[in-house]
């Protein structure tokens, strides 16, 4: 229990249609494996969200529906009072999911063949919306600046190269699968090369108010003197567990940027108005702040009781420090598996199903992705399957 809200309450989601719960055996071959991929929580949503959603089904006419101005305002406030950026309702158009976007984005601002820059191990349908799109896919990797900790950074000689021949750039702040929450000074670098080489870039910052103490997020748009190109986009989705309501919102000061995307979707006839989404964002944004603080304590002290064990209890396994989401990145290497032999040991010995790290891109080899947005007796039972399995003949031993 933290501050009156229970997330150490397991929750039964079998039989809800759930992609984490009900999709293990189409994933994994199995339907028993402890879920820890697909990036939801197991928690229930803020009170506030509930209450929103339970009063508008209780209205028996579910028609079409407008985005109201409680919802534009709501989010407005959120953004200046949790990073202190300033934005006008002008500037947002509400969309059908981030992935979508993205993909809007870049039909709408570049030509097929041109140069889309992303930065692996990333969130792999970025790899995805450039492909289907018919752009090139310029790989920028991050490097592991600290060997010792695993502390991933921007390659940004690299990205310089990258940048004389691309149109587009595709950040994920905070990143995802890495937990980096970039500085300032990081982000400013990124701007000159965007600026110096003309490249539009999407900031994908769903996770932005998932932030642990002594770090904070800053928008990359309210770093810059010039938002022309950049487009950045929020949701409550990650932040308050609503991602099956699939709807965020594109941040796009520039006026000719923004009608271009809106065309896209326009084009399509997407409409991304919700009687229960709307509710739920703006309910979300309102009112659960408080919900959200108890969270993170929840959450950081999570965080640092797998680290402790895994560096007690299997030291060889370097897991990288994550200053935001709720997302492990857990270097397996020094057991010298092969990305396959670490997915089968996985699943079918210790029966933990995590995302492989070979999902980001080529640099998430011998890495895997573990979700931890579960309450505390879930994650020590997953972290016991493991330990159990310590002298096991399916580990290299050191």
């Amino acid at each position: 229990m933290s501050n009156g809200f229970d997330f150490d309450q397991e929750i039964n989601r079998d039989g809800t249609s759930s992609t984490k719960y009900d999709g293990r055996y189409s994933m994994f071959g199995r339907g028993d494996v402890i879920p820890a991929w697909v990036a939801d929580m197991d928690f229930a949503a803020p009170p506030a969200v509930t209450q929103a959603l339970m009063q508008r089904a209780a209205h028996p006419v579910y028609g079409y529906t407008m985005f109201s101005d409680g919802l534009y305002e709501a989010l407005i406030v959120w953004i200046k009072h949790r990073h202190q950026w300033d934005i006008q309702r002008d500037w947002i158009v509400m969309c059908p999911g981030v992935v979508p976007s993205i993909n809007a984005a870049i039909v709408a601002l570049t030509q097929p063949g041109d140069g889309v820059i992303v930065q692996p191990p990333v969130y792999f349908p970025f790899f995805s919306t450039v492909t289907q799109a018919s752009r090139c896919l310029i790989y920028n990797p991050l490097r592991i600046e600290n060997q010792q900790n695993n502390r991933y950074t921007i390659d940004f000689d690299h990205l310089e190269q990258c940048a004389k021949n691309a149109r587009f750039l595709l950040l994920c702040s905070p990143h995802n699968p890495v937990g980096r929450v970039w500085f300032p000074e990081e982000l400013g670098r990124l701007l000159e090369i965007a600026e110096k080489y003309n490249l539009i870039i999407f900031s994908d910052e769903i996770h932005a108010d998932l932030i642990y103490a002594s770090n904070r997020h800053y928008p990359l748009a309210a770093l810059s003197n010039n938002t022309t190109k950049i487009i950045t986009a929020v949701a409550p989705s990650k932040t308050f567990n609503i991602p099956g309501l699939n709807l965020s919102a594109l941040i796009i000061p520039d006026k000719s940027t923004r009608n271009a995307v809106k065309d896209i979707f326009s084009n399509l006839h997407i409409n991304p108005a919700n009687p229960f989404s709307i509710v739920a964002f703006e309910a979300a944004y309102r009112e659960g702040e408080e919900w959200l603080e108890a969270l993170l304590v929840y959450l950081r002290d999570t965080r640092d009781a797998v680290q402790k064990i895994l560096y007690d209890h299997l030291p060889e396994i370097r897991v990288t420090p994550i200053e935001g989401t709720y997302l492990m990145w857990l270097d397996f290497r020094a057991w010298n598996m092969t990305d396959a032999q670490l997915k089968h040991f996985f699943v079918h010995q210790a029966g933990i199903g995590m995302s492989p790290g070979i999902l980001f891109g080529a640099e998430g080899s011998g890495f895997m992705r573990l979700n931890i947005a579960a309450p505390r007796r879930v994650i020590d039972g997953l972290l016991k399957r493991l330990l159990c399995f310590n002298k096991s003949e399916f580990r290299v031993k050191r």
